[in-house]
């Protein structure tokens, strides 16, 4: 069990978050007596190799939508380094098909940032906590409140609001293709030659490039993830 402190400005911030429904006016089709039970129970998280399953208990509850999880009683300051969160649900019939529960992290005094969901069509997922870096409004808090800090967000919205189940996996796709571009513009930037205003290069330099790019997968198939 962890116990998590969340000052009233940061609760506000979150709830600024993305106002896809009014929080204090509980949707009817979401909250029955029954499922305010489900609640309690609604999802688990797990971080690889940093923890055991941990409960929604360990998260501290905004609202009937809205759970928070300070990094500084997990890891500290080291929050950065933890890269990866599974999360998933504990009961089907605790969601409705038309909602999502969305996960989003927060560096100390940055806005909060998506990084994916689940469903009931998709009820765990291993999602990239994709981090941002801390931002300027470490400085509006006040001389004697404690120091912001990093923090988990989890809610639950609107599944047709949501841009993207995985964000980290598309942005993994367009760091990959912008790697696959760069690599043909240096081989093609070493044969090129000057003719005026025009840059000239070989008639079979996509062919001579294409097989030494599969050459070089095939000796280091990680050679385009980031090191």
């Amino acid at each position: 069990m962890f116990l998590v402190v969340l000052d009233s400005a940061r609760h506000f911030s979150f709830l600024k978050l993305r106002p896809c429904f009014t929080v204090g006016k509980p949707h009817k089709t979401l909250l029955g007596e029954r499922q305010k039970t489900q609640g309690r129970r609604m999802f688990g998280v797990v971080f690889p190799n940093r923890s055991f399953p941990m409960d929604i208990s360990s998260f501290t509850q905004i609202d009937t939508f809205h759970w928070v999880l300070d990094m500084n009683t997990f890891v500290g300051e080291s929050y950065h380094q933890i890269g990866d969160m599974c999360i998933f649900l504990l009961n089907n019939f605790t969601l409705p098909p038309d909602k999502a529960l969305a996960v989003y992290v927060q560096s100390p005094g940055s806005p909060f940032v998506f990084c994916g969901a689940v469903t009931l069509q998709r009820p765990s997922a291993v999602l990239s906590l994709i981090w941002p870096e801390p931002g300027g409004q470490m400085q509006l808090t006040a001389p004697d409140s404690a120091a912001p800090s990093a923090k988990i967000g989890v809610s639950v919205e609107d599944l047709v609001a949501l841009p993207s189940l995985d964000v980290a996996a598309e942005k993994k796709i367009e760091r990959m293709a912008l790697k696959v571009g760069e690599n043909l513009f240096n081989f093609m930037q070493s044969f090129c030659g000057v003719d005026g205003s025009k840059l000239v290069v070989p008639m079979d330099i996509l062919d001579r490039w294409f097989k030494k790019f599969q050459e070089k997968a095939k000796r280091d198939s990680d050679f385009l993830k980031e090191r």
